[in-house]
């Protein structure tokens, strides 16, 4: 428990302290943020506005894990692990391709940035390696970080898949998981904030996995999960190091995380899901993601077979500004909205544990 409570205060200290000094360094650079046209009138006040904050977060993120880890050697506490080293590896090479992608908008002062072909080859690519790695590593149970078993809460024999479709599910909710939180990723503290809650939800799932363990506690209802305690750790990292960020991404915003956070963040949703058996339940702790993703899917649906458009614009939170929502009650109606499904992903979880007994 100690570790867990490091890894969230050092993840937090740093992205808090780091954050301030890369708005000084863009701001010196005249490193800012393109604007869409096509976006609400009232963003194009926020032209100019520094980005690629999600460098904070990632530095944050590896800070507060390794941090804890150097300082549970004293309570002898668990080393690092496999697990939380490839959910963290795959967070920081999504996070790569979002640097490249800033750096090209910043480079070319436009809203645009890789071509979508250009980012999909990297999301694909660190899903690959993400995946065929976490089918290795096993421990001294012959567990791996990985399973072929598509789970709810846990490993379902009857939907185990061969090693090629667990590839492709691995390449889908990276790709799916990284370009959902990308989405979301448009109004002042959106998502730094709910991001907040889905990981802050798994700090429990997988702290509760741990101490029903069944290498620990073989009991019905115990999870076969290889590194748990760790994986909570790295949420608890992840925490800090959005709510580090929040503190100077709320509105007004002073800074933006960019593709470099958005992409890291929903990388690293997709491993802990991969990770911890739950693809399933995280589509429930996540959303607030899953709807906004869909709501674009929709909105190119519709307008291509009826020329018509479903929303004023999509994703659906501009729908609301364009409704005349404040941008500040939508992101709070949108907090809402998370903190609601994290519960909710929360509650059927332990529901589960409850009739597993």
């Amino acid at each position: 428990m100690r570790q867990i409570m490091f890894s969230a205060m050092i993840g937090l200290a740093v992205s808090i302290v780091l954050t301030p000094v890369l708005i000084r360094i863009f701001s010196a650079r005249k490193v800012g943020q393109e604007i869409r046209s096509d976006g609400p009138a009232s963003h194009f006040a926020k032209r100019g506005t520094p980005t690629m904050g999600g460098i904070a977060i990632i530095v944050g993120m590896w800070a507060g894990y390794l941090g804890s880890h150097l300082l549970g050697i004293r309570y002898d506490a668990e080393g690092v692990t496999v697990s939380g080293l490839l959910v963290l590896g795959l967070a920081t090479a999504l996070g790569g391709v979002g640097f490249v992608d800033d750096f090209i908008k910043l480079r070319n002062r436009r809203s645009l940035g890789l071509k979508a072909s250009g980012k999909y080859v990297g999301q694909l690519g660190a899903a690959v390696i993400f995946g065929v790695l976490a089918m290795r590593f096993p421990d001294a149970t012959g567990l791996t970080p990985g399973s072929r078993q598509l789970s709810f809460v846990r490993d379902n024999a009857i939907m185990a898949m061969w090693t090629g479709f667990f590839l492709l599910l691995v390449c889908f909710l990276v790709v799916a998981w990284s370009n959902a939180v990308n989405i979301t990723d448009g109004l002042d503290g959106l998502a730094a904030g709910s991001m907040s809650m889905a990981l802050g939800a798994y700090v429990l799932i997988t702290f509760w996995q741990f101490m029903h363990a069944c290498s620990v506690r073989p009991s019905a209802g115990c999870y076969s999960v290889r590194d748990p305690l760790d994986l909570a750790v790295v949420c608890a990292a992840g925490v800090g190091a959005c709510l580090g960020f929040l503190w100077w991404n709320a509105a007004p915003a002073k800074i933006y995380m960019g593709d470099t956070g958005s992409l890291a963040l929903g990388g690293l949703l997709a491993g802990l899901s991969v990770t911890s058996r739950t693809e399933i339940l995280m589509a429930v702790v996540g959303a607030l993601y899953c709807a906004e993703i869909l709501s674009v899917v929709l909105q190119i649906a519709v307008y291509r077979t009826t020329h018509n458009r479903l929303f004023k614009m999509a994703p659906f939170h501009h729908h609301f500004e364009l409704g005349g929502w404040a941008e500040t009650t939508v992101v709070i109606r949108f907090w809402l909205l998370a903190g609601l499904s994290a519960a909710a992903g929360l509650m059927l979880f332990y529901g589960e544990h409850l009739s597993a007994r």
